[in-house]
């Protein structure tokens, strides 16, 4: 591998760092602390022209390109080549009348939430305001909305990335159509997208919240949440977690040191509706929170109540035909508050429009999904990184029989490099044959690589 250096390094009218330089630390820094990528040269790009430049020397010099923007999604860090920064192609635009959203590649998406809801529309965002939306979009987007509207990546109307040719690119159903269902499910494997457009919703107030109970409730909210779950209209979008909250003074004296189990709302409807709909959960057990309101969709960053700090930690997920009790009450007792490593455990429903893409949809993978489980453990050091792993094999034996595949989105990295079975079992087998030979004519070297990466196939 050619060894960059900053003599031989193009300008590109945005900053450069190199290892040792003032800012170098600064700019890797991102949400996920438990391991960072350490390139060569890292562009900060200011606009898509320095990407370009970027993209066209590193395929010039044969040397893989790393994208960051926030750094929540980290799955492979890298080690030497070229890091491109997107954290500030931070630009949007909304327009109204035609309900769409142009945003750069390092907005996040807390910023397109509360510009669009200016205008009484809102975009199929994540659960966590802080989470980068182009990266998001690029690996399906298992939203908020989802199950009245589907996977965010569907509604991905135009693309604006560099390819590993160095050429920048505007992509949408009509210039390219094999790209553009590429990136709208496996795009980190396709360029660096500096910019994407996608169509909003005319959705200004939800009723939505949260139901917290104690979790010695948990077996029995887990089996009432999987009845119910099979009831609800498609404009009911929910999860149930299972959190053992630290003993810390921050957290609120309801909370501290007690497992949580944790019921999130978004239902898009009339709050009297709503109530209807969510009093089969009341009646498990007495709340310790019920925050359940009409509220604007701006507020819906807080339902999940997820920390807004940046940490250490590794995750992974299961995409299940179907809940099943047994089965899932294992999971709950290797998972719980007495396992030898803090674990997060979220299942989230699917179905409705999830299950049903457009006739030009993206490389979504495993639309049929009844459910997604996640697993989440909070690292410090070797020894957790080690149960980690075993915490995580626990829960996909318990739930293999019910297994499809996994969400690549909520892979989060745990420091080794991610194998192509792993990539694999985020799509159908013929999806990742068509992906894999599409990378093969995109980026034939494989320049794009750290990521949950598509290794290329000739034809």
């Amino acid at each position: 591998m050619t060894k960059v250096t900053a003599k031989d390094f193009p300008r590109t009218g945005s900053p450069v760092f190199f290892p040792g330089d003032e800012g170098y630390e600064a700019e890797l820094a991102g949400f996920q602390l438990a391991y960072r990528h350490r390139p060569d040269v890292i562009v900060a790009a200011h606009d898509a022209e320095a990407v370009r430049i970027a993209v066209g020397y590193a395929a010039g010099h044969q040397l893989p390109v790393a994208v960051q923007a926030t750094g929540h999604g980290l799955s492979v860090a890298a080690d030497g080549g070229v890091l491109i920064s997107t954290k500030e192609l931070d630009g949007i635009r909304i327009d109204a009348e035609a309900r769409t959203a142009w945003i750069g590649a390092g907005v996040g998406w807390g910023q397109v939430v509360e510009q669009a809801g200016r205008f009484g529309l809102a975009p199929l965002n994540g659960s966590f305001p802080g989470v980068g939306a182009v990266s998001y979009l690029l690996g399906g987007g298992i939203g908020l909305l989802g199950r009245e509207f589907g996977h965010a990546a569907d509604h991905v109307r135009t693309v604006e990335l560099v390819t590993a040719d160095g050429e920048l690119r505007t992509v949408d159903a009509s210039s390219d159509p094999d790209l553009f269902w590429a990136l709208r499910g496996a795009g980190h494997n396709f360029g660096v997208v500096t910019a994407v457009e996608i169509g909003l919703f005319p959705v200004a107030r939800i009723y939505g919240g949260g139901l917290l109970f104690d979790g010695v409730h948990a077996a029995e909210l887990a089996r009432v949440y999987a009845e119910w779950s099979r009831t609800v209209p498609e404009t009911l979008t929910s999860s149930i977690g299972f959190v053992p909250y630290p003993d810390m003074p921050q957290l609120p004296d309801d909370l501290r040191g007690r497992y949580i189990a944790h019921i999130r709302i978004v239902f898009n409807g009339p709050a009297e509706e709503g109530e209807r709909l969510v009093a089969p959960l009341r009646a498990v057990a007495p709340r310790l929170v019920d925050d359940l309101a009409d509220m604007p969709y701006t507020e819906s960053g807080h339902i999940y109540r997820e920390p807004p700090f940046p940490h250490a930690y590794a995750g992974t997920s299961v995409l299940l035909d179907a809940l099943d009790e047994a089965a899932f009450g294992e999971v709950l007792k290797v998972t719980g508050p007495d396992a030898d490593i803090m674990c997060v455990l979220g299942v989230r429903h699917l179905g409705g429009a999830f299950s049903r893409g457009p006739a030009d949809g993206g490389a979504v993978g495993h639309r049929d999904a009844a459910y997604l489980v996640q697993l989440l453990t909070p690292l410090d050091g070797a020894d957790d990184l080690a149960r980690s792993r075993a915490a995580q094999h626990r829960l996909k034996t318990a739930l293999a029989p019910w297994t499809r595949g996994s969400a690549l989105l909520f892979e989060f990295g745990d420091g080794e490099r991610a194998t192509q079975s792993q990539t694999r079992s985020g799509y159908e087998a013929a999806d990742y044959t068509r992906l894999a030979r599409l990378k093969h004519h995109y980026d034939p070297h494989n320049l794009f690589r750290f990521n949950r990466n598509i290794a290329p196939l000739a034809d």
